[in-house]
This record gives C-alpha cells, sequence and structure tokens, in this order.
C-alpha cells in the first residue's frame, strides 16, 4: 500500500485537531474570548461614544448601554434606550483553526507559536465584534438615520464593516496568520507536496 504523502497527511491532521480542539473551545471560550471584550469595550467607548453610554463585560457576555431612544409601543409611545448583548466569543471561533494548523504542521516552537497566534488574533476578533455590535444598534434603531444621528456614508461603511468582520475575518485570518509564522512548513511540506501531486498531470516540456 502507498503510504499517504505529507500534504495528505497534513490536510487530515488538521480536520482532526480543528474537530478536537473547537469541542474543547467551546467549553473555555467564555475565558480565551475575554481580552476579545476587553479591547472591544474600549473601542465602543472611545470611538462610539454618541452612540454608547457604558459596556457592561463579564466571561461570555457584553452587554452594551446606549444613547440611542427609540419609541416604545408599549410605553404609550414613551422613548426608551436601546442595550444590546454580544457574546465575545462570537466571531472568535478562529483560535482552534490556527491552533488545529500548527499542531498538524509539527516542528519545533508549537507552544511558542501557539501564543503569539493567540495574542495576533485577538485585535481582528475585537474588530469583528465591535462592528457585530455597531450593526446590532443600527438594526434596533430600524436603519433610521436620525434616530442615529449619522450619515448615509457613515451606516454604509459599518454594514461594509459587519460583513468583512462576520464573513471573511473569523476564519481567513487564522490561516493567514498560520501562514505567516509557519512558511518553512508551507514552503518544504505543502508547496512541495502540491507540486508533486500535479507533477503527472502537467504535459512533458
Amino acid at each position: 500500500m502507498r503510504r499517504p504523502s505529507a500534504l495528505t497527511i497534513f490536510v487530515l491532521s488538521a480536520f482532526g485537531w480543528i474537530v478536537v480542539l473547537t469541542a474543547l473551545w467551546s467549553q473555555v471560550s467564555a475565558w480565551t474570548s475575554y481580552p476579545v471584550g476587553v479591547l472591544s469595550h474600549i473601542a465602543l467607548e472611545q470611538n462610539a461614544r454618541m452612540w454608547v453610554r457604558q459596556v457592561h463585560l463579564s466571561p461570555g457576555n457584553m452587554e452594551v448601554d446606549t444613547a440611542i431612544s427609540v419609541p416604545v409601543a408599549e410605553a404609550g409611545g414613551r422613548r426608551g434606550e436601546i442595550t444590546i448583548e454580544a457574546s465575545p466569543a462570537r466571531y472568535a471561533y478562529g483560535l482552534p483553526i490556527f491552533l488545529a494548523l500548527v499542531l498538524a504542521a509539527r516542528g519545533k516552537g508549537r507552544v511558542g507559536r501557539a501564543i503569539a497566534g493567540y495574542v495576533l488574533l485577538l485585535p481582528f476578533q475585537a474588530l469583528s465584534l465591535t462592528m457585530y455590535s455597531l450593526m446590532q444598534m443600527m438594526l434596533a434603531a430600524q436603519l433610521n438615520l436620525r434616530l442615529l444621528r449619522i450619515s448615509q456614508w457613515q451606516m454604509e461603511a459599518i454594514v461594509y464593516g459587519y460583513q468583512v468582520g462576520a464573513l471573511v475575518l473569523p476564519t481567513l485570518v487564522p490561516i493567514l496568520v498560520w501562514l505567516w509564522m509557519d512558511q518553512r512548513f508551507v514552503n518544504d511540506v505543502l508547496v512541495r507536496g502540491w507540486r508533486e501531486s500535479v507533477a503527472p498531470a502537467l504535459p512533458p516540456t
């Protein structure tokens, strides 16, 4: 029986580690993602002061008291200020993906790379959480520019930022960070393995 290629072993190993680590991460994500909440807390209170009164943070939950007031039908039309909740772990699931790639690549210095990668992922995860929170505020105000006190281009920028933060950053950034940190493995194993796998299919020159 032909021995699996290094590329095949890496892919299967990475997939297995992702399954295992995601299960483990789901049990501790409230704590591993707490720094994400801290960074988002700072960003919201410093850069969205016209909307945010105060942010309350606890492991697994972030509550934002806003200055955005909307009419409340159940209260006879009186206005009430919006409060939103978000989970800091919502867009932090890239951590087990990154760790799975590090473990599948093997080699020396995995612990150091794992710690460095965890730190590097935090600002991107915080950006995703911040954009999600801003989007929830806009939706709660029914995208009413007058209530939100912003212009059309600002609303569109937040919507675009939310889409990037929700759909692109959580999965792309962990892979890019790993590719940057494990360049030697990528060149020696993945690139070479891919070239060898496609070489028989290439016509002779």
